[in-house]
């Protein structure tokens, strides 16, 4: 059913669960401090070859996108492509937008941020999805969502200030499926960087919630 990027369940199409396949959880909420949107791709099972590279790019994307640094006034259709390198490189891609606005207690797709060609340029203090994907029809759907919000970046050259993403969702990425030989050095550091935010973050208030399983479950999905 994910194959289907918007797929939306139904009683006639629902299905028993099975470790054989890949699942997608695209899930969000609306608060009072913020509105989320993160998606995440799961494999209980054995993944197939494909199935586990096709998701290592997709994640490779993610982080490139996330971890760039870039001019002020830079439009994100100019940066877009960054999330679609890796997929490009072993001719894939996937036929939806990057990126979109994140209300404050509003719409989940907030008009005018994101990477389309009539989005306005980036500036510190919005909030963008960042969601590459792929999709093989009638087999399985990867996408990979994360909030990001656009930060002033430090650069050596101290010149004017550069802006660059911080993701604020904090949930792992799915181990099983990640093929470490296809990441580079620095797509590493940075991956192991951001469980060590999800362990600072996250793990204290689980264990405030006295939410022990859960907290077990975040400390072996965020082991270097």
């Amino acid at each position: 059913n994910a194959a289907l990027a918007h797929y939306s369940p139904s009683n006639e199409s629902s299905r028993k669960l099975s470790v054989d396949e890949m699942y997608l959880s695209d899930t969000g909420g609306q608060y009072l401090d913020g509105t989320t949107d993160i998606t995440r791709t799961v494999h209980w099972g054995v993944p197939t070859p494909l199935q586990k590279e096709a998701y290592t790019r997709v994640l490779m994307g993610n982080i490139d996108l996330s971890r760039l640094v870039f001019p002020p006034n830079t439009a994100g259709r100019v940066v877009e492509s960054f999330a679609r390198r890796a997929l490009w490189d072993v001719g894939l891609n996937y036929g939806h937008g990057t990126g979109h606005g994140i209300g404050n207690f509003l719409s989940v797709h907030e008009w005018p941020v994101g990477f389309q060609s009539n989005n306005v340029p980036l500036a510190a203090g919005m909030f963008t999805s960042i969601e590459p994907g792929y999709y093989r029809d009638g087999e399985f759907g990867i996408r990979i969502e994360d909030i990001a919000l656009v930060v002033e970046a430090q650069t050596k050259s101290g010149e004017k200030p550069f802006l660059t993403f911080e993701v604020v969702s904090l949930v792992p990425y799915d181990r099983n499926l990640i093929d470490l030989s296809l990441l580079s050095p620095e797509q590493i550091r940075y991956l192991n960087a951001y469980y060590e935010t999800i362990r600072a973050r996250v793990g204290p208030e689980l264990q405030r919630q006295q939410l022990e399983e859960a907290y077990r479950w975040l400390q072996r999905n965020t082991e270097p």
